[in-house]
């Protein structure tokens, strides 16, 4: 709808290309919501978060289809000032970059590099970078000829150029795959897949049209990405691999596979440190896929194997974890279909533009808390409780090498006495406890008597636990860094996060999403980072939650005295 009067519209555009934004009133969601598809959040403080036009943001937005005048449109309805003219100017420029530049296929099979009509110069400027010459095979009238080993290459070079190009040149077929989703599970319950995973497989595949078929799916842990990924692949109905972050995350999706398709239990093979077999649709892992026998070695053998099969679809789980050697295979593997799915598209590394000019750029992305409001995650607390240091801890701090300062600090001894008060407040509740460093784990594993999985749980032994877990028949489940992916958990309603690594956004959010899954009895799901104040992690803990709050969600700042006195 939008705010009547300038006073009560809560952005302002700076002509530095950021954007302040007002939490408090009643536009503050729709702002927030409209800003999503075209801008990224900077930082997030309480009463006035920064948002910022970047090129990449706004070339997303293009190929979600969305155009200038809509993104002018929502700022000028919702900005308290007048939109500067240099930001009008840059959105207007950016935005028709993309897509000026274009593969396609000749009438005799080349790849050709074009430039739309509008924008002739755009070639010559392709052309007049080295690097690009590289890649060309010969120059036709209007036209470049690109090498096929070289359509990945030259996607990641003009993007650096600022030549976002659209790739319309189409896919090779692979080996033909006959698949569907099922109707009724295994166990007899109904299954179709929600409304917004259906539209995200249409925005992925276009109907076979050749700009569609690559890109990335951004939707909430719990939301049923993993749907959204067996929907492409009976979509496609094409020999697909699918590359997971762990092996308990294959056994997740090996189990979601033969329960929801109509694949048999044979035509899902795994390439993993267990077996390695290549099938109809095969599973593996990013650690799989990256080893080699020492670094020394220039060869990924695993690597080499999945290049020969005849894939018609890749699944990219997590995408924004693509390790480098994987970035690699994906410049390679242009003329194969590839969707992305993760949570997050932040990368702490900068190399999202890698993902967006080799996977394929955004195709769609949901709100977390539009999803929430619709009841398909878990309503969510966040709290998070600031501990003091001891004398002796305050010393150990002070004295500390600057890089271990953070360690002496997440580790805090204190932070124990807080976990048992929040454990005693939830003790009928599934609860999961997670941390990044082993001895803490170890400390709690002592006190509580819980189990813990961590990098050396053995597969079995992990897969025991969560059924445990599951059942009911386990109510506190220790974490390692191992539980920020692909644990199936969808009882959980409590997580109790003792330590992170630094102020990483993605391992927030991922923290979040274990106990996002909504609940038979409707309850509230709660969230608590345990921060030793007065340190480094209390700086890194705000970075950490900016993605978070970006999507609507509000953390509480209480002091571990109230925690312990059974307030807050």
């Amino acid at each position: 709808m939008g705010a009547s009067t300038a006073a009560d519209r809560p952005v302002i555009v700076q002509n530095d290309h950021t954007i302040l934004l007002e939490t408090g009133g009643p536009v503050y969601e729709e702002a927030r919501d409209a800003l999503v598809p075209f801008a990224e959040l900077v930082k997030a403080p309480e009463y006035v978060h920064t948002y910022r036009l970047t090129s990449l943001s706004l070339w997303n937005a293009a190929s979600a289809g969305h155009t200038a005048d809509e993104v002018l449109a929502a700022l000028e309805r919702l900005s308290r000032f007048p939109v500067p003219a240099n930001v009008i100017d840059a959105i207007k420029t950016h935005m028709a970059r993309y897509g000026k530049l274009r593969l396609t296929r000749a009438g005799d099979g080349a790849l050709l590099l074009s430039a739309h009509e509008s924008e002739p110069l755009a070639l010559d400027e392709a052309w007049a970078h080295a690097p690009v010459q590289t890649f060309v095979a010969e120059r036709r009238p209007g036209a470049l000829v690109i090498r096929e080993d070289a359509r990945g290459r030259l996607k990641q070079e003009l993007t650096t150029l600022g030549w976002p190009v659209e790739d319309l040149a189409g896919y090779q077929e692979g080996a033909r795959l006959e698949v569907a989703l099922r109707e009724v599970t295994q166990d007899g319950a109904p299954f179709r897949p929600r409304d917004y995973q259906r539209k995200a497989v249409e925005a992925f595949y276009k109907g076979g049209q050749s700009g569609g078929g690559s890109g990335v799916v951004v939707l909430p842990c719990g939301a049923g990405k993993t749907i959204v990924g067996l929907a492409a692949l009976a979509t496609v109905g094409q020999q697909t691999l699918i590359v997971c972050t762990s092996d308990m995350a294959v056994r997740q999706w090996e189990r979601e596979l033969i329960d929801k398709t109509t694949l048999a239990p044979l035509d899902v093979c795994e390439l993993t440190g267990k077996r390695k077999e290549l099938g109809p649709v095969t599973l593996t892992t990013y650690q799989l896929l990256t080893h080699r026998k020492s670094k020394q070695v220039e060869a990924y053998p695993a690597m080499d194997l999945v290049r020969a099969h005849p894939w018609g679809l890749i699944v990219y789980d997590e995408v924004h974890l693509l390790p480098a050697p994987v970035f690699r295979m994906a410049c390679e593997v242009q003329a194969v279909r590839r969707l992305g799915l993760t949570a997050t598209l932040v990368r702490e590394d900068g190399r999202a533009s890698d993902v967006f000019s080799l996977i394929g750029p955004k195709r769609y992305d949901v709100p977390w808390k539009v999803l929430e409001q619709k009841g398909w995650i878990a309503q969510a607390a966040c709290t998070e409780v600031r501990v003091p240091m001891s004398d002796a801890l305050r010393r150990d701090y002070a004295l500390a090498p600057q890089r271990e300062k953070f360690r002496v600090a997440a580790a805090s001894a204190a932070k124990l006495d807080v976990l048992f008060a929040l454990l005693a407040r939830h003790r009928a509740e599934p609860t999961l406890v997670i941390g990044t460093y082993l001895e803490q784990l170890e400390a709690v594993a002592q006190l509580t008597g819980a189990p813990q999985i961590t990098g050396k749980t053995p597969a079995k032994e992990r897969e025991r636990l969560c059924a445990l877990f599951r059942a009911g028949q386990l109510n506190l489940l220790l974490l390692s860094s191992v539980g920020n992916y692909s644990l199936d958990l969808p009882e959980a309603s409590v997580l109790i996060q003792v330590s992170g690594l630094f102020g990483s956004r993605q391992e927030e959010a991922q923290r979040l999403g274990r106990v996002l899954r909504p609940k038979e009895d409707g309850r509230a799901a709660a969230f608590y980072t345990l921060v030793t104040e007065g340190t480094t992690e209390t700086d890194f803990a705000m970075n950490r939650q900016r993605f978070l709050t970006e999507q609507g969600y509000r953390y509480a700042i209480v002091d571990a005295a109230a925690v312990l006195e059974g307030g807050a």
